[in-house]
């Protein structure tokens, strides 16, 4: 059956549907808490199975509605981060099972379909979007993300300078050390070149304010945890820490699938080959690329940073992981089945490996 693109419809109910579940659970608990976690961890599996792939829209196709999906999705995180600590940490009548239940529900759904809403948003040219983006980042207390993942991530990926590439071999543990002090590190140093440059200029580049954004993230990050205080005391404190670090782990997973064992190689005068659709691993599962906006049309959205979520395309010739993200992910928690998985892959990719389009300018 042909490929078509999915309406953004899709992305809307697919996105959306888990908040109603969450809240009635927080109100109600037991079945909607089950249904509510159960949506976010068996049911996108056993969907992506029953419908074919989809493919992008048309390139010069504009999408108002899209950005308002995206803010929506933003806003909503922003809520439920202190909605699910009291339910966690407080007075909210739930029992110890149904707070598991609501702690990994509100987790998936905040690193599965929040990040890449506020990852949109960070892309986009406006100081609105990247500031909400960046305040959703900031929330989960990993505000360097805003900075890093345009600044580092897309110029260095597939490469050694790139804290958030993860190297054959190594495990997701040894990377998620070193993807999180690298990108704090890296980012930091990159925000405070671009204002040195953009002073010397007497000009101003894009997202550089006067004020450095790593105190932004900082006090952003502080007040989300003096807010959790508030609402629950010291449980609701390690409530909020530990669903931001759930959210945290997700995004790493994340990077360390989506380029594992991927690198660029150097032109005979030593300078790198150009991002291209061969340094991005993709999955063509349809219910989480609606989970997840798109998500995983990682190659295109490297090659086109700019793109909206739903114009990213799904090249043929673009490396692709035979199982749905979310799998993929799991995999990689376990360290020599995933090398094991993933040996045969990489073997195939290098045997014969896609060609590789001068990405856009803009990160």
């Amino acid at each position: 059956m042909q490929a078509r693109p999915l309406p953004l419809s899709a992305f809307a109910l697919a996105t959306l549907l888990p908040l109603p579940l969450v809240a009635l659970g927080v109100a109600q608990g037991g079945v909607w808490l089950w249904l509510a976690f159960l949506y976010m961890g068996v049911l996108t599996l056993l969907l992506d199975q029953l419908v074919p792939l989809t493919s992008g829209t048309a390139e010069d196709a504009e999408f108002p509605a899209a950005d308002r999906l995206l803010t929506l999705v933003a806003i909503a995180a922003l809520g439920l981060l202190p909605l699910a600590t009291w339910a966690i940490a407080g007075d909210s009548g739930l029992d110890a099972g149904e707070k598991v239940l609501l702690f990994f529900a509100t987790g998936f759904w905040l690193g599965q379909v929040a990040h890449p809403a506020a990852h949109e948003l960070i892309h986009r040219s406006g100081r609105g979007p990247f500031r909400l983006g960046a305040a959703y980042y900031a929330a989960i207390l990993f505000g360097q993300h805003a900075s890093a993942h345009r600044l580092v991530h897309h110029r260095a990926v597939a490469t050694r300078d790139d804290p958030n590439t993860a190297r054959e071999g190594e495990s997701f543990y040894r990377f998620a050390r070193r993807a999180w002090i690298g990108s704090f590190r890296a980012g930091a140093r990159a925000e405070t070149a671009l204002r040195a440059a953009a002073s010397r200029l007497d000009t101003s580049g894009l997202h550089t304010s006067r004020v450095h954004p790593y105190a932004l993230y900082l006090t952003g990050s502080a007040a989300g945890l003096v807010l959790a205080t508030l609402v629950a005391g010291l449980p609701g404190l390690l409530a909020w820490t530990g669903l931001a670090l759930h959210a945290q782990s997700q995004i790493l997973l994340s990077d360390y699938v989506q380029h594992y064992g991927l690198t660029r190689s150097r032109r005979p005068g030593g300078k790198l080959e150009p991002v291209g659709l061969a340094h991005s691993w993709n999955t063509a599962h349809w219910f989480t690329s609606a989970l997840m906006l798109n998500a995983p049309r990682h190659s295109d959205h490297h090659v086109h940073p700019s793109r909206p979520f739903p114009a990213l395309r799904l090249p043929d010739d673009a490396p692709r992981l035979p199982w749905p993200l979310p799998v993929a992910c799991m995999l990689a928690l376990v360290p020599r089945l995933w090398r094991r998985a993933m040996a045969p892959q990489l073997a195939r990719l290098r045997k014969s490996p896609p060609r590789a389009p001068c990405a856009d300018t803009a990160a």
